[in-house]
């Protein structure tokens, strides 16, 4: 039997730390140190002073680290979006098994002037309020049409067009191609647009042109992919801006990646982190509208039969009446009967109520007469006693006399005769003529 001569060697088991810390040792041994151009996405500084970050270009990423004392050694505010260049060194992070770098220096290029740039005209732009919110205008619900602004052979149109056939594949679409990329991107993308607002204000009855063949435009997408900031930077550009914020519709913004922000974006009445939102945004999901009409239709109809049989049931109800008309006028007769007999006892409870008020009226009023009576008599009565004590023959009769003189003035004082006048005096019975002597002296 044949055996060999030695036993075959047993494969190496790695612990799983040690196989990072052999990893790192190698990529240590054959990168380091490293000098890395990317730029910077997720910046953030913990409380502990280190900072985190990811440097990506268009084909890559990787996780950075940069510790306290490194961090503080920085002669710049990192940005997100912003071209930097790291010389680190390339490690294993053994808690994750992730690759990081870990960087020594950072120093923005290239992009970091353009950084700065787009900083300045967004603080200008902002000034002149062209990023205000109280400008901004909320979508139309159901658009009757869109238009798009957009490269003809770009990524964007493709996703844009086939989330809008998913979506709502009634809903026309006005295609503006523009450049969206390169030298003269941004006077492209203003043309695409003012002929878009040209159409959308002609189409809204604002514009002498011919309108027949115009879908009402009620709101425009501008859209690209993602890309770097040099990429992106045509929707940088200030005359863009202008354009944008003239839109006679809203107009949203899907340009870049979720976290690409342009200067198109602030302007927008809306932004859409990629092309494919602002396509979902402006159209309503066709299924969802047929599902919401379906049950519209079902509860009007509900709502339409129900009221159908209620006026029937009425109807019924109706010819049933007026189908047996003795039945009304006996009723009618048995009730007018009824009217009358309570009218009639009414009428007599009223006289009856009526005649004994009477009664006693009269009977008070002749209580009154005769009270009244009374007293005026015996008011007579009393003047007539008064009138009685007057009387001047009651005091003549006393022995009192009433002297006048010879043109019949009552004298009443000595100072009123003259010796040797003439005078009458009335007494209680008869006069005398007398004559006035001087007075004696006894």
């Amino acid at each position: 039997m044949f055996e060999p001569s030695e036993q075959a060697a047993a494969p190496l088991i790695w612990e799983v730390g040690a196989l990072c810390r052999a990893v790192a040792q190698a990529l240590q041994a054959r990168f380091n140190p490293v000098l890395v151009r990317g730029e910077l996405a997720g910046f953030s500084r913990a409380a502990s002073g280190h900072c985190y970050f990811t440097l990506k270009d268009a084909s890559g990423q990787l996780r950075c680290a940069m510790f306290r004392r490194a961090a503080s050694q920085l002669d710049f505010v990192p940005r997100d979006g912003q071209l930097v260049q790291a010389q680190a060194s390339l490690n294993v992070y053994e808690g994750r098994g992730d690759l990081q770098l870990v960087v020594q220096q950072l120093q923005p290029v290239g992009q970091g002037a353009l950084f700065e740039q787009f900083l300045r005209l967004k603080a200008r732009l902002q000034s002149q309020g062209l990023f205000d919110a109280a400008r901004k205008r909320a979508l139309v619900r159901m658009p009757r049409a869109i238009g798009l602004v957009t490269s003809p052979g770009a990524a964007a149109l493709h996703d844009v067009a086939s989330t809008l056939a998913r979506r709502a594949p009634h809903l026309p679409v006005v295609f503006a191609p523009a450049q969206v990329q390169g030298e003269g991107a941004a006077a492209s993308l203003c043309t695409a647009l003012s002929n878009l607002y040209l159409l959308a204000q002609a189409s809204q009855g604002k514009a002498a042109e011919n309108t027949s063949n115009c879908p009402p435009l009620d709101a425009i997408l501008l859209v690209r992919g993602g890309g770097s900031m040099e990429d992106l930077w045509a929707f940088n550009d200030e005359q863009l801006a202008h354009t944008i914020v003239q839109s006679p519709v809203p107009l949203v913004c899907g340009v870049g990646h979720e976290t690409d922000f342009t200067i198109a974006d602030f302007c927008a009445d809306l932004r859409a982190p990629t092309p494919t939102a602002a396509a979902e945004l402006v159209a309503p999901v066709r299924s969802e509208e047929l599902a919401a009409l379906a049950l519209a239709e079902e509860r009007l109809r509900g709502a339409v039969l129900g009221r159908l049989d209620g006026q029937h049931q009425r109807l019924d109800g109706a010819v049933a009446r007026l189908g047996r008309p003795s039945g009304f006028v006996a009723a009618a007769g048995l009730q007018l009967g009824q009217w009358s007999q309570q009218l009639r006892h009414a009428l007599q409870l009223r006289l009856g109520l009526s005649a004994q008020a009477l009664q006693g009226r009269e009977q008070d009023f002749a209580r009154s007469l005769r009270r009244h009576l009374q007293s005026r008599q015996e008011g007579l009565q009393g003047l007539q006693t008064r009138l009685t004590l007057l009387d001047p023959q009651l005091v003549l009769a006393r022995g009192y006399a009433l002297l006048s003189d010879e043109h019949g003035q009552v004298v009443v004082r000595a100072s009123q005769v003259r010796t040797g006048q003439a005078l009458h005096a009335a007494l209680a019975e008869g006069a005398l003529e007398l004559t006035v002597q001087p007075p004696r002296l006894f």
